[in-house]
């Protein structure tokens, strides 16, 4: 265990794996699920107002009689998916938590609604040309390396008809200006990370080179040591708007957020509305 536990406390290489994964661990899923539940929590969901706003926003800029079919990429359990029914698409949801897509099923069969989830990886989507909207809220794409980042958006470009849109939330730069690197042990006897007596080792990191940041959680226990490795990397305009391209999208539109804010280039976020297909070459 000491041997193990002295190699994870070195800096990890850019995008270095883990040995556990957040979102598919049973213990966490339960706080991340509570997490997306909570109204009033900018947690693992927005606050549920901002939910319903953004869905609004949304709504506006690609209306459902026009984009009927939608596919909420990171669906979590549905909180997202709900409104969009209610805004008149006919939704899809895929989540790689089974707690979440579970839960989501089972609200959906109480009440009736359309919504069809799976539970399922965004790299292995293979749905072809089935919907006029795809959605990635709260900056899930940040959390993918180079290499996932790509496929995700060819899938995505597949499963989209001639002239889909997608709709997507980055982070910028200036997302964790300041943030300096750190170290934070902590001790619990049950927590959000460790459902059992366990050490947390905290570390942040700085890829600055890559405008990339890592949270990384060693949890020590009296039977096992793990880590979990929180990619997040953070993009300029023109780095998404070319991989877009290379993706064979355009780009129809750029805001500041999901609530239809003026992109500022010095902001810390931004929402792209691209299209399959049209001029590879134009920009915003």
């Amino acid at each position: 265990m000491f041997a193990q536990l002295k190699a994870m406390m070195k800096k990890p290489a850019l995008y270095e794996k883990g040995t556990a994964e957040l979102w598919t661990d049973e213990h966490i899923s339960k706080g991340m699920l509570e997490a997306h539940l909570h109204p009033d929590w900018d947690a693992a969901t927005r606050k549920h107002e901002t939910v319903r706003n953004n869905v609004k926003w949304i709504s506006t800029v690609a209306p459902a009689k026009t984009y009927h079919k939608l596919l909420d990429l990171g669906c979590g359990p549905g909180i997202y998916a709900e409104e969009f029914h209610k805004a008149g698409y006919l939704v899809t949801g895929m989540d790689i938590s089974k707690r979440s897509i579970d839960y989501a099923r089972n609200v959906a069969q109480e009440k009736n609604l359309p919504i069809m989830y799976y539970h399922q990886n965004f790299l292995t989507l293979d749905l072809k040309e089935q919907f006029d909207i795809v959605t990635m809220i709260y900056f899930d794409f940040c959390v993918n390396s180079t290499e996932d980042r790509a496929k995700t958006l060819k899938n995505i470009h597949a499963a989209l008809k001639p002239g889909g849109l997608l709709i997507i939330e980055l982070t910028m730069p200036q997302h964790f200006a300041g943030h300096k690197e750190n170290k934070k042990w902590e001790y619990a006897e049950n927590g959000f990370i460790c459902g059992e007596p366990h050490l947390h080792l905290e570390s942040f990191y700085r890829y600055d080179k890559d405008s990339t940041i890592l949270n990384q959680s060693i949890v020590i226990t009296e039977h096992d040591v793990k880590s979990i490795n929180i990619w997040h990397h953070n993009f300029t305009k023109d780095e998404f708007t070319n991989d877009l391209g290379m993706a064979g999208f355009s780009v129809k539109a750029l805001y500041g957020n999901m609530l239809g804010a003026d992109y500022c280039k010095d902001g810390k976020e931004m929402c792209f509305i691209a299209q399959k297909g049209g001029n590879l070459n134009d920009s915003v």
